[in-house]
């Protein structure tokens, strides 16, 4: 009788535990993709073609260019896999 007990208390805690919501798989987030960092780029003399591609939106891409004879263009990769799914 007294190892059934003992069995009994130490087994209380496992099924505690599978039941518990800090066990389970976290709900209500879904995955977020990291954003693309090379979608648009700064373009212009100092920069050549297809110039600066570091930006992933085109308000930093512009705000970068102020002031400098430079201006915003897709990247190129982007802008033909684009074309390319159109045409389809």
């Amino acid at each position: 009788m007294r190892s059934l007990l003992f069995i009994g208390v130490l087994a209380l805690p496992m099924l505690v535990g599978f039941g518990s919501p800090s066990t389970a798989a976290p709900r209500g987030r879904s995955y977020i993709p990291p954003t693309r960092h090379d979608v648009y780029c700064l373009q212009g003399r100092t920069w050549g073609y297809p110039g600066n591609c570091q930006f992933s939106t085109y308000d930093q891409c512009i705000a970068t260019a102020s002031g400098t004879y430079a201006y915003c263009g897709m990247n190129p990769i982007y802008a033909f896999q684009r074309q390319g799914a159109q045409l389809r």
